[in-house]
């Protein structure tokens, strides 16, 4: 004798709102007066964290291309000192 299998029932969960998520675009792409140069730690400031990290594309939302030129510059104003490699602010 075959026995049905136990159906499953969806917890009921309460009515929950959807995020609306911003959609990222480059920067670089979208403006064409944007350079980036590694001698302007200015711009090169915005895609790194406070503690010092090269923030990933998922987050800046800037493209491939973008985002390689922008690590590139990074690394080559932190080998001149220009940017620091760690920052040491709030031990």
């Amino acid at each position: 004798m075959m026995m049905a299998a136990p159906t499953r029932e969806k917890p009921s969960r309460p009515y929950q709102r959807k995020f609306f998520h911003r959609r990222k675009f480059c920067r670089f792409c979208s403006d064409s007066n944007i350079k980036i140069d590694y001698k302007n730690p200015i711009i090169l400031n915005n895609f790194v964290t406070e503690r010092g990290k090269i923030m990933p594309r998922r987050i800046t939302g800037n493209c491939a291309y973008h985002q390689r030129e922008l690590t590139l510059a990074i690394k080559r104003a932190r080998a001149i000192a220009i940017m620091p490699f760690v920052n040491a602010e709030g031990r």
